[in-house]
């Protein structure tokens, strides 16, 4: 099959579009034909070793800068990455193959893969990804576990199903451990990327008042998402918004930001992250998280009513993943830098060539 294969820490260079093996599924797997496939920050952080403890910048400032030694060696989230990999959490696909004790009644389905698995169980916050522990969906066929493929009837195309599961697993994931609830109202950063768009539409579904912070040329976008207001992440949140005015913040930016976004909230205000693009390392005044009675919450596992909520949320129709560009798989580094670019509004997905 042909597939995408990341093949260490470094540039555009070290993505290759080659053959590889169809992999062989176990018993308990389903092979899965890729539909289309979407790109996350995971897919080039991973590629430019941002998760290493060296890096202290955002991912912008790493996209030209060579890997260290460092980068090379942790690479991945906890432990280094399996190079060479097949990226991509993302996938929207149609089971081809069943193994002998998965169910019989996926064979041909549409069905969306749970990227965040947690064999271990909801007591054990030890994760195992899609795309970044084990090979993912840049490539026609992708082998998952059959307790990880769901089968989905949105009405929704093949790319925007790709555009679906990692960002609004998140999103979702986010909400529900900030406990965002009716009528509260929620600040969410980088309201125009994957995540953002996907945390004001599941928040909007639960009854929120969200205020979504974004540049000021992907207003009108933000808002059509159905955002209440739209403030410019350039500008004084503090005066346009007022202290303690906001009951939990969603937060995928981070970076100098930080510590206004807590002055934001209000006593017993929760502030909730998954992702740092403007730069990991952040000031913290202790006395404003104490003193307020702040919760702080980081979220990577994803808890067991997450997926399914998503996917009862898209076959409603509460959600709908922009999507702003699709791309042949075999034009990833094409795919890779139209993401990285800052005009983007929505997410870039790639699709494979058609199977043989």
């Amino acid at each position: 099959m042909k597939a995408v294969v990341t093949t260490g820490v470094g540039g555009l260079e070290k993505l290759e579009y080659r053959d590889v093996p169809v992999p062989a599924i176990g018993p308990s797997d389903v092979l899965v034909r890729v539909l289309a496939a979407g790109l996350n920050n995971v897919d080039v952080n991973t590629r430019l070793g941002w998760y290493a403890t060296t890096v202290t910048t955002g991912t912008a400032d790493l996209v030209a800068s060579p890997p260290d030694d460092a980068r090379r060696a942790e690479g991945g989230w906890s432990e280094p990455t399996p190079f060479p990999l097949i990226q991509g959490a993302d996938c929207c696909g149609a089971v081809a193959v069943v193994g002998r004790l998965a169910p019989e009644e996926l064979r041909d389905r549409r069905v969306v893969i749970r990227p965040c698995m947690r064999p271990a169980g909801s007591r054990d916050l030890r994760t195992v990804w899609l795309g970044s522990d084990l090979d993912g969906a840049f490539a026609q066929y992708v082998k998952a576990p059959a307790s990880e493929v769901f089968p989905i009837d949105a009405e929704l195309s093949d790319a925007e199903l790709a555009a679906l599961p990692c960002a609004y697993g998140t999103a979702e994931n986010l909400l529900r451990r900030a406990g965002v609830a009716d009528h509260e109202r929620v600040l969410v950063t980088g309201a125009s990327g994957g995540v953002g768009a996907a945390v004001v539409q599941l928040a909007i579904a639960r009854g929120a008042i969200v205020i979504a912070v974004t540049s000021p040329g992907k207003a009108d976008a933000v808002r059509a998402l159905g955002a209440e207001l739209v403030v410019a992440r350039d500008g004084d949140l503090a005066t346009e918004l007022g202290p303690q005015s906001v009951d939990a913040v969603i937060d995928n930016v981070s970076g100098p930001q930080f510590g206004r976004l807590l002055d934001l909230l209000r006593r017993g205000g929760r502030y909730a992250t998954a992702g740092a693009i403007a730069g990991p390392l952040v000031t913290l005044d202790k006395r404003t998280l104490y003193l307020r009675d702040l919760t702080v919450i980081g979220c990577t596992a994803w808890d067991e009513p997450v997926f399914p909520a998503v996917l009862a949320a898209a076959s409603r129709g509460q959600v709908r993943p922009p999507v702003t560009a699709t791309f042949p798989l075999s034009e990833m580094a094409a795919a890779q830098a139209a993401f990285l670019e800052t005009r983007r509004i929505g997410k870039i997905v790639v699709v494979p060539p058609p199977v043989d």
